[in-house]
């Protein structure tokens, strides 16, 4: 094949490579409009798995890099005068310059043409005399803005100034140092690259560079390849202490805000995009040259692999696309984490420390554990002693989740919440033997607090005709059967989420069309203003007179008193999802023009008003809470900075507890669905109010619940799916952490059987085959030291 490749970055010219080694009968012509011996940017990290991936595709490629890595497991985070270290990560780091000689030697080697300082011919002209075109040319490709309506591009332009620099002081380890300045919060990432130097990013939030007076020297548009000498002057000064006398290097260094590139496809035609044209994932969790490689050799070995081009296109992007896609959650986590560092400062530096090395979610509290036991100890012991001194437990080190908590008079044995779940199972909302059963079932399984499904305060507050109540005497007597099971049969606490349906309601049961209207037998649905959940599909809503709110806020008052009388230890005021109250404080749902609509203050007037009256007749001794929606995830919704407003509204008026969860407001919204993807919602509020918080939203596993609270990112954690399938998920956590105690006691009856059972024979004693017993392997923590 004739194959063009438009960029000589490593990318490009590690694609030429593999792809002529597989076939020297190709003819590879590469473009690189910049000089040979030009390059931006100082180091670039590999990962073990990229090095390996590496290795097994080009043995020399790999032997001349492996002569020129630094070779590090430390990363050490600089807080407050604090160094703490978490080792054991491996990371292996070379000069940006040295490996693109490297890969062009290859290249020329193998008979790859390459034409340096030479633009590439207009796109459409390769496309019509080559088989195959490789866009590789960058963030700013111009190829992909030649086919944006097939590419369709999406470029998010974040928050954060930073600057690429180097420094001659050679760092023993990859270094986070976070320095509190007048101006506001900035940060170094810092990492050896070879036995000469060091890159050193500088990054902050943008509101931070300008009261920094950064701005003033960005006046004027720099040329190509010049740097922003005076803010390098204000950074050597404002970092001396680190750089310690040490030179600061510039290559093409000046301030620029990241962008994530997304593209919707990656190839149009015969023209295919790489690296950071296609794609783009913030330097805090690795560099885009890793990302860059590893697409040069999944297309290569597509190219190999399949009879032609289209089908290695369709092959290469079906086979990426989804690596990058987790990468890319990971970074946007990461990068987000950075854009609002401020709001971690007030953190002791041991769980600052946590913080910052799982923020990613792709580093978590077992991992870890795995790769620095003593890192994690010494965080587990911190967070003992940390919640002892509010109160909580007896400083006795144990997994973060079996950690009591409290709230008001409300002793919760642990952090794990059975989210509420709507199980559409009610007659009359009643609820019946099977709801006892789920409910009580969970109470058994070791969580701390077990929430209702959203019960409802009328029958035309329901959301289905199989949804529980409690607006009658008779549903109240019923809900006393659970709390007295609970009560008398378990250590669990037991909730309940207090709600109406609002313009969602009238709908058929889940399994036979969410959110489809009834086919008959509707009822009258309601909601602040006439706007229907889905146009021409859900009943339009009539929109409630200020009368008819003050009857609905009656409802809401006389489910409170049954709930406190049948013993409920917990009442949540749903306020999310788009139901009643929720569809109040959205302005997608509410546009009323009266004193509740409008402003945010206006559109929180009657939820506000219905919290406080419940608050009014609820226990003094008993906690309430209120669930949320923190993002409506759609343009000129609800946004994570009115989340916080709107938390700190319900805190002002007596909430114990802030329920963070997100969307379900409008039909059209667009979510970052994914792991854990809401808990950024409920850390923000935590830490930007300092109010409790529950997260919510993907949470299924004991290490992820672990490491959102070791970080400080919410208070509890409530699992839904999780729980269904697994109604013993707490107990069985435990058991699987070897964790004993009070935090997850066992039924009597139920003890027998509290040790996990064998499952094979891998699990049989093993013979001694060691003459010499090893002890407890310890932390890897080399670090970087030149010959």
């Amino acid at each position: 094949m004739r194959i063009a490749v438009i960029g000589g970055g490593p990318g490009g010219l590690y694609f030429a490579a593999l792809t002529k080694q597989l076939n020297p009968g190709h003819s590879i012509t590469v473009w690189e409009r910049n000089a040979s011996d030009d390059t931006f940017g100082f180091g670039v990290v590999f990962s073990d798995e990229t090095l390996g991936g590496i290795e097994h595709a080009d043995e020399l490629i790999y032997a001349q890099m492996q002569r020129e890595f630094a070779r590090w497991d430390d990363i050490d985070v600089h807080f407050r005068d604090r160094m703490l270290t978490s080792g054991g990560h491996g990371f292996a780091a070379m000069s940006r310059r040295r490996l693109l000689q490297i890969l062009q030697q290859r290249c020329h080697d193998l008979g790859v043409e390459l034409r340096f300082s030479t633009p590439a011919p207009d796109v459409a002209e390769l496309s019509a005399t080559h088989d195959l075109v490789i866009a590789c040319d960058g963030v700013n490709s111009a190829v992909r803005m030649r086919y944006e309506t097939t590419f369709e591009p999406t470029l998010d332009v974040r928050q954060c100034k930073y600057m690429w620099l180097g420094t001659s002081k050679v760092f023993d380890a990859f270094k986070f140092y976070v320095r509190e300045t007048p101006h506001g919060v900035m940060q170094i990432h810092g990492y050896p690259f070879d036995a000469k130097g060091s890159t050193f990013i500088v990054e902050m939030n943008q509101d931070v560079w300008q009261r920094a007076g950064f701005d003033a020297f960005a006046d004027r548009p720099f040329a190509p390849g010049e740097s922003d000498e005076k803010s390098v002057e204000v950074v050597r000064d404002l970092f001396a202490d680190i750089l310690d006398g040490h030179d600061v290097m510039v290559n093409n260094s000046k301030w620029v805000n990241f962008t994530t590139v997304r593209n919707e496809h990656w190839r149009h035609e015969n023209v295919v995009l790489m690296g950071d044209a296609a794609h783009t994932a913030h330097f805090s969790i690795g560099s885009g040259t890793k990302l860059a490689m590893e697409d040069a050799l999944a297309l290569a070995a597509c190219l190999h692999e399949e009879g032609d081009v289209e089908s290695a296109l369709a092959a290469y992007e079906l086979e990426r696309r989804p690596v990058v896609l987790s990468t890319q959650r990971a970074a946007q986590a990461s990068l987000e984490w950075f854009e609002n560092l401020g709001q971690y400062t007030g953190q002791d530096p041991v769980q600052f420390a946590f913080n910052i090395m799982t923020r990613s979610r792709r580093v978590t509290y077992d991992n870890l554990r795995v790769r620095d036991p003593e890192f994690v100890e010494t965080v587990d012991a911190w967070f003992a002693r940390h919640e002892a001194a509010r109160g909580l437990g007896d400083g006795e080190t144990r997994p973060p989740m079996f950690q009591p908590f409290r709230l008001r008079g409300m002793e919760l044995v642990n952090r794990v919440v059975v989210s509420p779940m709507d199980m559409y199972c009610a007659v009359d909302g009643l609820p019946d033997d099977f709801h006892l059963v789920h409910l009580g079932g969970k109470a058994l399984g070791g969580a701390g607090l077990v929430m209702t499904e959203m019960v409802c305060v009328s029958a035309t507050g329901r959301i289905t005709p199989g949804c529980t109540g409690i607006w009658t005497d008779e549903q109240a007597v019923r809900w006393k059967r659970l709390t007295e099971f609970v009560h008398a049969e378990s250590a669990a606490k037991v909730g309940i989420q207090i709600g109406h349906s609002g313009r969602k309601g009238s709908t058929r049961l889940m399994w036979e069309g969410i959110d489809e209207p009834l086919p008959e037998d509707n009822w009258e649905v309601v909601g602040p203003s006439p706007l229907p959940y889905r146009a021409g599909v859900n009943q339009i809503p009539r929109e409630l007179s200020q009368a008819e709110l003050a009857a609905i806020t009656q409802q809401f008052v006389d489910a409170t008193v049954r709930a406190a009388e049948v013993g409920f230890d917990f009442v949540e005021l749903h306020c999310a999802h788009g139901y009643l109250l929720s569809s109040f404080i959205s302005p997608l749902t509410n546009q009323r023009s009266d004193a509740y609509g409008g402003s945010l203050a206006n559109r929180l007037r009657f939820p506000l008003e219905v919290f406080r009256a419940m608050r009014a007749v609820w226990p003094d001794e008993r906690p309430m809470g209120v669930r949320i929606s923190a993002t409506d995830w759609y343009e000129d919704g609800v946004t994570a900075d009115d989340a916080v407003e709107i938390a700190r509204a319900f805190a002002d008026a007596g909430a114990d507890v802030i329920d963070v969860s997100t969307g379900q407001v409008t039909a059209d919204e667009r979510p970052a669905f994914g792991r854990s993807y809401q808990t950024p919602f409920a850390d923000r509020i935590r830490n930007q109010t300092g109010i409790a918080t529950m997260a919510v939203g993907v949470i299924s596993s004991y290490d992820d619940v672990n490491s959102i609270l070791l970080a400080g990112r919410a208070d509890l954690c409530l699992l839904g799916r999780a729980h269904l399938y697994d109604p013993n998920w707490t107990l069985h956590a435990a058991a699987e952490q070897n964790y004993t105690g009070p935090g997850a006691e066992w039924p009597k009856p139920w003890q027998a059987g509290a040790r996990r059972p064998q499952s094979g024979r891998a699990e049989e004693p093993k013979p001694r085959l060691e003459l010499i017993r090893r002890g407890r392997p310890g932390t890897a923590h080399r670090r970087w030291q030149p010959s």
